[in-house]
Formats: C-alpha cells, sequence, structure tokens
C-alpha cells in the first residue's frame, strides 16, 4: 500500500535480527505485531528512539493497547485500507498525527497483492493468504468481533488468485495458510472461492495445498467440504474449545452447541480434512475433572494436532469486560496461550489449573498416547483431491525423522511400531502419518518446557 517509488525492507523478527545498521537505513521505522510480542515490541521502540528514528506502529497488539507504549508517538489502529493515503500524505508534509484510524470498516476488495518480493521464501513453512475478515460468531473470549466486526468482508475470487499467482511464479511449492477468522463466514463467498480455485488447479497445477480456520458448523455441509477437497484443502483448524456443554454456554460458543462435536470432527475427517483443534481450559464451568475430559475427547476423536491453552481475558473482549465489572481482572494478558499464566480470579484454584494444564499437555504429547491419536484420525481420515507430491524439503524431513524419532529421542520404541504399522496397513496415508509423527515431536518439546 506504500508508494512504489519508496525503498522497503521487510524484517521478519521470527526468522531475522534486527541491526543497528537497518535501523539507520531507514527513514521511517513501521511496526506492527500480537500481544504475545510486546516485550519486543517495547524493546524495538527503545532502538529506534535511541536512533533517532521515528516510529509507526499498528497491527492487533498497537490497536487493542496501544496506550501501554508512551514512547511510541503515532499508530494505525485498524485496518490501513482506506487511510494509508493520509498517513503518507502526513509523512511527506512531516505532519503526522498521534493515532490514524476509520470509522467504518474498509473494503478488502481494495487491498493490493502482498510484496512477496520483500521476505525470502525459504524461511517459510506457510504462506500467509487472506480473502475475509470477520466473524459472524462473538464468543466471548474471542477478540476478532472488537478488531474485525461481525460481518464477514470478503475479498473478489479473482483478487485471491492474483495473490496465489504471484506466489506460485515466486517459486512457492508447499502449504498456504488462508488466514481467514473463519473461511465459511459467509458460505456462499466461500464457494464461490472454490470454485475458482479449483478451475486454477485445473489449469496450472499448482504444488500447493491449503489450511485455514473455520467453524464447527463446515460439518454441516458435505458439499461446502467437497469443494474444499477438490480446491486441494489438506486441513482445518476449528475452535473446539471444550466437550463441557456448560461451559460452551458460559462463552456463548453457540455453533458448537446442541451437537455431537465428536462425530462432527470425525464427519470432517472422513471428507478428507485433518481437523486441528484448538482447546481451552480454566473456563467458571470447567468441573475438577476437566483435564480427564479434554484428554479423552482429544484421543477419542483423533484431533492430532490439539493446542491446549488457559484461558486468558484479551483487552476489548467480552469476557474482559464482564471480569473487570466483577472485580476479577489480575493483569494484561501475554498473549502466550502455551504460558502457564491466568490473568483473572478463576474459580478453581489457580494452582490446580496451571499443574493440570501443564500435565494434560505433557500426556497429550508423550509419544504413545500421541501415536494412539495419530491411529485413531487415520481410522476415519479419507484422504482425496489433488496429489500435491513430495518436495526435496518433504524427503529431507523424512531422513531427518527417521534419526531424531527412530534413534535419538525417547519413543523410539512407539515410532517404529507406529511406522511399520502405518505403512504395511494404510499405505496412502503414511505421508500424512510421517508428517503428524514430525509435528508432534515439536510439540513435545514445546510441553516439555512448560
Amino acid at each position: 500500500m506504500l508508494p512504489h517509488a519508496w525503498s522497503l525492507k521487510l524484517i521478519d523478527l521470527n526468522v531475522a535480527s534486527l541491526t543497528d545498521a537497518a535501523i539507520a537505513w531507514a527513514d521511517w521505522v513501521f511496526m506492527s505485531g500480537m500481544i504475545v510480542h510486546k516485550d519486543s515490541a517495547h524493546e524495538v521502540a527503545a532502538r529506534c528512539t535511541a536512533l533517532g528514528k521515528t516510529v509507526i506502529a499498528g497491527g492487533p497488539l498497537f490497536t487493542t493497547g496501544y496506550q501501554e507504549f508512551p514512547e511510541i508517538r503515532h499508530f494505525v489502529l485498524g485496518e490501513a485500507e482506506g487511510l494509508i493515503e493520509r498517513l503518507v500524505e502526513d509523512m511527506k508534509q512531516g505532519e503526522l498525527q498521534p493515532t490514524y484510524r476509520l470509522t467504518d470498516w474498509p473494503d478488502v476488495r481494495t487491498t493490493p497483492v502482498p510484496r512477496w518480493d520483500l521476505i525470502n521464501l525459504h524461511d517459510y513453512v506457510a504462506m500467509p493468504v487472506q480473502f475475509s475478515r470477520g466473524c459472524p460468531f462473538n464468543c466471548e473470549f474471542c477478540d476478532i468481533v472488537a478488531m474485525n466486526g461481525r460481518v464477514p468482508r470478503t475479498k473478489e475470487p479473482a483478487q485471491v488468485l492474483r495473490e496465489l499467482e504471484m506466489l506460485r511464479l515466486a517459486g512457492w511449492r508447499n502449504m498456504v495458510f488462508i488466514v481467514d477468522d473463519n473461511f465459511i463466514g459467509n458460505p456462499k463467498r466461500a464457494r464461490e472461492l472454490l470454485r475458482e480455485l479449483i478451475a486454477w488447479r485445473e489449469r496450472v497445477r499448482p504444488k500447493m495445498g491449503f489450511f485455514t480456520e473455520a467453524s464447527m458448523n463446515l460439518a454441516d455441509d458435505a458439499a461446502l467440504c467437497e469443494l474444499m477437497m477438490k480446491a486441494g484443502f489438506k486441513k482445518v483448524f476449528l475452535g473446539i474449545e471444550t466437550p463441557m456443554a456448560e461451559s460452551l454456554a458460559e462463552c456463548g460458543k453457540q455453533q458448537n452447541r446442541k451437537r455431537d462435536m465428536a462425530e462432527s470432527v470425525r464427519i470432517l475427517q472422513r471428507a478428507g480434512l485433518e481437523v486441528m483443534g484448538g482447546f481451552i481450559v480454566g473456563f467458571d464451568s470447567d468441573p475438577r475433572d476437566i483435564f480427564n475430559r479434554q484428554f479423552e475427547f482429544i484421543q477419542q476423536t483423533g484431533v492430532v494436532t490439539a493446542m491446549v491453552g488457559l484461558l486468558n481475558a484479551l483487552p476489548q473482549t467480552e469476557l474482559y469486560r464482564r471480569l473487570a465489572r466483577e472485580g476479577r481482572i489480575l493483569a494484561k494478558t501475554c498473549g502466550n496461550n502455551t504460558d502457564a499464566a491466568i490473568n483473572f480470579v478463576t474459580q478453581l484454584d489457580r494452582e490446580f489449573l496451571i499443574s493440570g494444564y501443564r500435565n494434560l499437555m505433557r500426556d497429550l504429547y508423550e509419544p504413545k498416547n500421541y501415536y494412539k491419536r495419530i491411529r485413531a484420525f487415520l481410522h476415519n481420515y479419507q484422504p482425496g483431491g489433488p496429489s500435491l507430491g513430495l518436495s526435496w524439503a518433504d524427503l529431507k524431513a523424512f531422513v531427518k525423522s527417521l534419526w531424531v524419532l527412530g534413534v535419538w529421542r525417547q519413543g523410539r520404541c512407539a515410532y517404529w511400531g507406529f511406522f511399520w504399522s502405518t505403512l504395511f496397513a494404510s499405505p496412502r496415508k503414511f505421508h500424512t502419518a510421517i508428517e503428524l509423527s514430525i509435528l508432534g515431536y515439536h510439540f513435545r518439546r514445546m510441553a516439555s518446557r512448560l
């Protein structure tokens, strides 16, 4: 969105270091991040100030908490479409305002193709492409509605295809994360995009697969699931949250209530989609055996990638406002839902929740339990859709996993039992099984640090 005549450098602190030379090169420093990057943002801002550079900050971290950054003088709050021209003109005139914010939701159909040339594609295992913003649901703990609204706004299908085509021409051959708040927030528009994706795939045969985030009611639409599979979608992340009906009612997760959630997961698996699940513990309605219930649900449904977090109250959410009225807020959230911290007064004992959470994570990713969960998934999973083939990176990861999982690390006996049984019993699913084994090693390392 910035003028094409400007020289730009993009430094992603997830994969690179920020040098003083890079700061000194710049006339202005634009900084973005999420709540989990708060400490890093303070550090970067201090370095820029010491070198005499003006910082303009935007993104979720600052949109919901810019008051916590007195060292930064200029903010873009919310989305940039519709105000970027005013910001650029003020920069040219030396008349930057303290804050820039639209009074309405911008039209995402005006969003240009990202500058993929500013990053090194080899630094990443997935690329982000966005189709829509906003979610029709209003879960109490979620800040999406506050940031992006309840009425999903979508790009034109041709617009998304341009982004994907630019990625393909840049040499991208791996997964693409459709980073929507809820991919099926507008089912009609999602179908339109999927039909165009299928036609594009038939024309150019891209070696890309897709994954995205959606709500549980995706399982109610078999035709939509089939379109996703034909378009090359391999995975979907669902906010499952909890098997407890009382806790779902408490947080307003209406789309998960009055349904058999376990069967909904299996429907999607049979449709050819691996279900990744988000789970939360710490609701007021949670019973003391919540950790056992979460474990059993995750194991039995075969939600292999189970991202469990302790409930935290994010700024500008209904949960934060309710707890503030009740005098239960203790601190700002750190934004890391795998950190063993809670920022409000809980109904269950705080230490009991933290201890139970740590044990649950370790149990979920203990090798024997983890491979058992993959088997439960593979039992339901019916792979379909276009074949993406194997990349050189896939082959290198496979060879490395034989050493790391089969020789070097604990759990090697469970690994080899899983390896051979899957190879002989389900050869069509073997590639998926090995990929999940490698991911499990990553999550096991994370769980061991809690």
